[in-house]
């Protein structure tokens, strides 16, 4: 008489499970990345259409956009694109959590620095451009706060 299979449930006490904890862990993983990147596309997507609305309003509807105003707009939308940048690196450390290849840690590393990069930049043009927003474009201030960059 043949020994019957061992069935895909978990036996009790034997220590067997259907699949690997590894493995599950993996795909729970998996499903949790997808749903960060999909925060991430909503993020930048937002960002977008709230920049392109603010672009037509700007020259449309007032038929006038100043460097100004757009320097505004593009503050606006590179801070949506930072955020959603957060979140991709989020899914990315998600991901790399299970079992990381040397592929996995070099590409979040890559991530990792141009997310620091972008950070740096962007909150350096934030710095320099909050003077001339509060004066209202004055040429002094502008002329001193690229001074004060230097």
């Amino acid at each position: 008489m043949r020994a019957p299979k061992a069935s895909r449930q978990s036996r009790a006490g034997s220590g067997e499970t259907a699949i690997p904890l590894e493995q599950q862990f993996t795909e729970v993983a998996s499903y949790i990345a997808l749903l960060i990147e999909a925060g991430a596309v909503f993020v930048v997507a937002f960002g977008a259409a709230q920049a392109l609305i603010s672009v037509v309003v700007a020259v449309v509807l007032r038929r006038s956009a100043d460097e100004m105003e757009g320097r505004q707009i593009w503050i606006r939308f590179a801070t949506w694109i930072l955020l959603g940048l957060e979140f991709a690196l989020a899914a990315d450390l998600v991901r790399t959590a299970v079992a990381p290849t040397w592929d996995d840690i070099a590409k979040l590393g890559v991530i990792a620095i141009i997310r620091t990069m972008l950070n740096y930049f962007l909150a350096k043009d934030i710095a320099e451009f909050g003077p001339i927003e509060r004066s209202g474009g004055n040429e002094q201030h502008r002329q001193a706060a690229n001074l004060s960059s230097e």
